[in-house]
């Protein structure tokens, strides 16, 4: 992938990602219990592994990292990638660099590694046990 390309996707993600935050805080009833429910949730009837992500940031937001844990842990990382990149973005524009690029090419490197991934895919399918288990 071009530095270019991962740059736009990341772009669009961000906005993606401020934008629907910015929706459920701007809803007539925020309640997080009278959420939308997932594409996948809707087909199956099941919550994905990532259900719970927008809960766990918003609880996050309020400063409640236990109960944001507990939601759902992927949204740490979520919230993490959505203070970080910004800010590693204008960096890299600003500067003429590309240090996210090559973070992206690092991690993208270490994640083909067959015992990591493995991991990953058990860490993933945990939570998601886990997210069915809770009644996401």
């Amino acid at each position: 992938m071009t530095k270019k390309k991962l740059y736009l996707i990341i772009t669009l993600g961000l906005t993606a990602g401020y934008s629907w935050l910015a929706y459920i805080l701007l809803r007539e009833t925020p309640k997080h219990n009278n959420m939308p429910v997932c594409f996948f949730k809707n087909i199956t009837g099941i919550p994905c592994p990532s259900c719970g992500n927008t809960r766990s940031v918003l609880t996050l937001m309020k400063g409640n990292i236990k109960d944001a844990v507990l939601i759902n842990p992927l949204g740490l990382i979520v919230a993490a990638i959505l203070l970080v990149f910004p800010f590693w973005l204008l960096y890299d524009l600003a500067y003429k660099k590309d240090t996210l690029y090559k973070s992206f090419l690092r991690f993208e490197k270490t994640i083909k590694n067959k015992h990591i991934a493995i991991i990953l895919i058990v860490l993933l399918i945990i939570n998601w046990i886990w997210n069915i288990q809770k009644g996401l």
